[in-house]
């Protein structure tokens, strides 16, 4: 259904807000051949109704002849911000970055976070913005899960399935996204809803049982048949099942990387405003799926680069892998217990 301009500019002033924006402050908007012309009008619209001063920054498109896929995560890497010294100096000048076009996992992104600038990624389609505008109540609940992730040493994922997945934690920091930017050096994703952290290099051990209704992104499509992928100190080791199974090995092979194989971050999904079912209701190409990645009570896993958790892994392959139904634990302490997210746990005083 269509969106008024007006509620999505309202939308955008309410998030600005919650990032802190302020009268004279610098926004660059970054934009490419993909933007959503809609989000684009209202965010500059809503930046400069704040006395924001709003530059928009429109970059060409990258990676086409390297990826299977115009999903923007496809193919991680190389950005239009790649040795273009005249931009990389524009956003790093900027307090703000509303990213419309999808920077992600770039050394360009990390130098404009590090000098203190701020970047607010969001892409999804605007009704689902509407949907999942942030709030502070999203920021209580994933720093209260944050807190908890913080102090574990593993983490235990099972399922009735047969998942049994074994993750050393502590080496990596621990990442709480909310849906907007409210300190210096933030980046975070307009929509989203989840905590997560990357297990310690090569420890990770177990199994991992995909069942009908989990999801692959970016392929965008629910598993239709159990696929079971047996992990060894840290990556994937092999890909049993049907034909499902043998399209996604194929797909992680096209990039000749060892490194595609490596489990990346790991966590679960806190936003009770997103659905499992909105996937199925879009074509593929107008979503990067974000409600599945931050459903509430999901377990979400990922192949591929951890240079994000200040790692050396920068394969340009990268996939999200949200979970139904299964069970995490924080060392002795269950959080989702059958894909329901356990509540109490969330209030729970700070363990000792």
């Amino acid at each position: 259904m269509a969106v008024r301009d007006t509620d999505l500019i309202q939308a955008w002033i309410n998030v600005l807000n919650l990032s802190k924006l302020k009268k004279g402050d610098a926004v660059t908007v970054l934009t490419s051949d993909h933007t959503h012309a809609q989000t684009l009008r209202c965010a500059m619209t809503a930046a400069t109704m704040l006395g924001a001063i709003v530059s928009r920054l429109d970059l060409p498109p990258v990676n086409a002849e390297k990826s299977l896929s115009r999903d923007p995560l496809a193919y991680l890497g190389t950005t239009p911000l790649t040795g273009n010294k005249p931009a990389i100096a524009a956003l790093k000048a900027s307090d703000l970055v509303l990213d419309l076009m999808t920077l992600l996992f770039s050394p360009e992104q990390h130098d404009i976070l590090q000098g203190g600038g701020k970047i607010l990624l969001a892409v999804e389609p605007p009704e689902v913005l509407l949907r999942m505008q942030p709030t502070q109540e999203d920021y209580v609940r994933t720093q209260a899960a944050a807190a908890l992730l913080k102090e574990a040493r593993q983490m235990r994922v099972t399922s009735a399935a047969g998942t049994d997945l074994r993750c050393p934690l502590g080496q990596y920091p621990c990442v709480s996204e909310y849906g907007f930017v409210d300190e210096p050096g933030r980046w975070d994703h307009w929509p989203s809803g989840f905590t997560f952290t990357w297990p310690n290099e090569g420890e990770t051990q177990g199994t991992i049982v995909l069942s009908k209704g989990d999801i692959l992104l970016p392929m965008k499509s629910y598993v239709g048949e159990t696929m079971t992928l047996t992990v060894k100190n840290g990556f994937v080791t092999d890909i049993s099942g049907g034909v499902e199974a043998q399209m996604l090995s194929e797909y992680i092979e096209s990039f000749a990387d060892p490194e595609a194989y490596a489990i990346s971050h790991i966590g679960w999904g806190l936003q009770k405003r997103a659905y499992w079912s909105t996937l199925g209701l879009y074509d593929r190409e107008a979503t990067i799926g974000m409600d599945a990645r931050a459903v509430s009570g999901n377990f979400l896993f990922s192949l591929g680069p951890n240079n994000e958790a200040g790692g050396s892994r920068t394969t340009a392959c990268h996939i999200d892998v949200p979970m139904r139904r299964c069970n995490v634990y924080l060392d002795d302490l269950q959080v989702v217990a059958d894909g329901r997210v356990v509540e109490s746990a969330l209030t729970q005083p700070e363990r000792a």
